[in-house]
């Protein structure tokens, strides 16, 4: 259940709110408008009087809303309507008009507007527009010429509500720490609808703008990309000409002048703010922005694997850190991905947005490295033709978005940890459909059963608490592949097995296998050590406790094995 508080002022302030309220509505959506409570249970209701002219009785009932604010004269406040639209979720069951009115009552009295037996509090009606929500409007002088004492409101009436929900078997919402992102308004959804938007303008300019600021290098760059989604950009400047903030618009979205609607970064979201932008932008952090050999994907996968462990670890600030680059990370993936597979991921980006903010202060300083990895998937588009890279990178973003659930709990952020859930829904399936064609296709090079038995020896071996999970896992086959490539280009499979076991641990991994199978991808890629190499890693290896130590020229290739060791 969502109440929302809205203040008026101006001397008509009670008449546009009521006429709005007992009007056809700005699209038509106001049906059978009439009243379920009021301050005293039997104030005028123009919704609902049949033998009295409709305009006769909202006149009526204006000027009786009004009466306590009229004879204050020139002392009356500033804003003088208190309006609460409150909607119930779309899955909760259809209130009666008596729920309803109990509601409304509940929560004037939360708000300070009218406390339980105060005949002197201020005057108020509820107003029922349609199954799912109430408006409540209140004149802000109680009845005796004094103020409400509404201090808090707008948090007073969210913990009523909470309990309202309980008490009447309705979705209950989470509570939140100030750090959301503001929802359109019903009259910006109107809007949106009226210009054909599948969503509203605050909506579409918080996505443009984020993916700006993921993707840019540096605050010139964030400004052309601005230009070239359509965003419109007005900079506030100050005394010395410096830009001290910023608002953005939609060219299609404007005002009864023809002019643009802007709407300051901040409004968007609290992280979309210019001075926020600006920390997170890598030309304007103390680390210099460089750009690494190798391949993007490899180090995007690794960066993201290292998120459980920040998030596992005591620094709050840096796991918030993490948590913003993952966000980074979702918000640029959908351009790399197949056009049947963007829905999904975007989904999952717009989900975990409210995931990447909460009241702890993010220490970037550790996410350089997978920022710039995921920038240069979605500036250079590297080779990834079989998708496997993609494949690699969301298996670890999901892990990573499963740790943040958990992390989210841990610190008692109930709205962060619901996003992520639900961003942790729209991945499972985004991997499925990536994934499994990736995995089916290594499975079919699969080795011969004589070397797949050698390989789930060492597994038993190395990891027995995993290994019987891993053999009977569908992933096996793609695992005895990429294990076999490996030892193909000049690797020791078990060793490259025992660098994939130690990369990480295998316990919250949702397909060990597949885990395993994307690491070892990634280590059969890098250039083969020699076999002089092989065998002082596997001496190392042998001194590790727990370790197996594998046979130092174990999958090496007969002709390069050193004299003496050819067997």
């Amino acid at each position: 259940m969502i109440p929302k508080i809205i203040l008026s002022a101006g001397p008509y302030a009670t008449r546009r709110t009521i006429g709005y309220l007992f009007g056809k509505g700005r699209a038509n959506e106001h049906i059978d408008p009439h009243l379920v409570a009021s301050w005293n249970g039997f104030a005028p209701d123009p919704g609902r009087s049949p033998h009295r002219d409709p305009k006769d009785a909202m006149a009526q009932l204006v000027a009786q809303l009004d009466q306590p604010v009229k004879m204050l004269g020139d002392k009356a406040p500033k804003d003088t309507v208190w309006h609460c639209p409150v909607r119930a979720a779309p899955e909760d069951p259809i209130l009666t008009d008596a729920q309803w009115a109990d509601i409304a009552r509940r929560i004037v009295a939360a708000a300070g507007i009218a406390p339980d037996g105060d005949e002197h509090a201020c005057r108020w009606v509820a107003v029922r527009h349609a199954d799912d929500h109430i408006h409540i409007a209140a004149t802000l002088v109680r009845q005796d010429g004094r103020r409400p004492e509404r201090g808090y409101d707008q948090r007073a009436v969210q913990r009523e509500a909470r309990k309202i929900e309980i008490d009447y078997g309705l979705r209950q919402l989470t509570q939140g720490d100030g750090t959301g992102a503001k929802r359109p308004t019903s009259k910006e959804h109107f809007k949106a609808k009226r210009l054909g938007q599948d969503a509203a303008t605050r909506d579409v300019l918080r996505l443009r703008v984020r993916r700006a600021v993921a993707a840019a290098a540096d605050e010139a760059e964030f400004f052309a990309l601005l230009q070239a989604t359509d965003v419109i950009v007005r900079l506030k400047l100050g005394p010395s000409g410096d830009a001290l903030g910023c608002n953005f618009a939609l060219p299609g979205d404007t005002n009864d002048k023809g002019e643009p609607v802007f709407y300051a970064g901040s409004t968007l979201s609290p992280d979309l703010s210019l001075p926020k932008i600006r920390k997170g932008l890598p030309a304007t952090s103390s680390e210099p922005a460089t750009t690494w050999p190798g391949n993007p994907w490899h180090q995007a996968t690794a960066a993201t694997e290292r998120i459980p462990r920040h998030l596992a670890h005591d620094d709050a600030p840096a796991a918030q850190g993490q948590l913003v680059a993952l966000g980074v990370t979702l918000d640029l993936l959908p351009a790399a991905a197949p056009a049947a597979m963007k829905a999904e991921l975007e989904r999952a980006a717009a989900a975990f947005e409210r995931a990447t903010r909460s009241r702890i202060t993010a220490d970037l300083a550790s996410t350089r490295a997978l920022r710039r990895s995921v920038q240069a998937i979605w500036r250079d588009r590297p080779q990834d033709s079989d998708g496997t890279g993609l494949a690699m990178l969301l298996d670890a973003v999901l892990t990573a978005v499963a740790f943040a659930v958990h992390w989210h709990r841990t610190h008692h952020h109930a709205q962060q940890e619901a996003a992520a859930e639900q961003a942790l829904v729209h991945l499972q399936i985004a991997c499925g459909q990536v994934a499994e064609p990736v995995l089916a296709g290594l499975a079919q090079r699969a080795p011969s059963d004589q070397i797949k038995r050698r390989f789930a020896h060492h597994l038993q071996e190395a990891v027995p608490e995993h290994a019987e999970r891993i053999l009977t896992d569908a992933s096996w086959e793609a695992l005895a592949t990429v294990l076999a490539e490996a030892e193909a280009a000049g690797h020791n499979a078990a060793t490259v097995l025992d660098q994939a076991l130690g990369q990480r641990t295998l316990d919250d991994a949702h397909s060990p296998a597949r885990a395993l199978t994307w690491r070892i991808r990634r280590l059969g890629e890098r250039h083969a050590p020699s076999p002089r190499a092989q065998a002082a890693v596997a001496r190392s290896t042998a001194q590790r406790p727990g370790i197996p130590a594998a046979h130092p020229t174990a999958g090496v290739p007969l002709q390069q094995r050193p004299p003496g060791r050819r067997r």
